[in-house]
């Protein structure tokens, strides 16, 4: 559904979660104070470590943050990119690796899954987008432990 725009000032009125009211109107039951938006995380790191993926979003999740995390893991996910040419699968990973970055712009908070401190290439680059854009990041494990590769 589009609305239509009568000023230049789109990032005021395109919110993340439209079935929110405004926040001067959100209540959780008659007679509460108003609620606010709950807290937006989006997980990033290697989809090596799908369990930590799954704990981290169950946990967020029960902290009352809205989680944001992979979609696809191209190593576990082999049904559906084991037939695909290598140059095809490095367009899928491009692809993917933008959608990620996408979810970090609607995020509030970044959370790096940096499992006994591993941080690959694509987990480097959604930091370094995420702090361009000013989102806070937090770290599973110290990072000082970081390992590459």
């Amino acid at each position: 559904m589009s609305y239509p725009h009568y000023s230049n000032e789109c990032h005021r009125h395109h919110d993340l979660v439209r079935d929110f009211p405004p926040r001067h109107l959100r209540f959780s039951r008659p007679g509460d104070i108003p609620a606010q938006r709950p807290t937006i995380v989006v997980l990033c790191g290697s989809t090596r470590f799908g369990e930590a993926f799954r704990e981290a979003n169950l946990r967020q999740t029960l902290a009352g943050r809205i989680v944001l995390s992979i979609g696809c893991d191209m190593r576990s996910d082999a049904e559906i990119f084991g037939d695909m040419s290598a140059e095809d699968l490095a367009k899928v990973k491009d692809h993917l690796d933008d959608l990620h970055k996408r979810k970090i712009d609607l995020a509030d908070e970044v959370l790096v899954l940096n499992v006994g401190g591993y941080i690959g290439d694509s987990t480097r680059s959604e930091i370094e987008y995420a702090e361009a854009l000013g989102r806070p990041i937090h770290y599973l494990e110290p990072i000082e432990a970081e390992v590459t590769s």
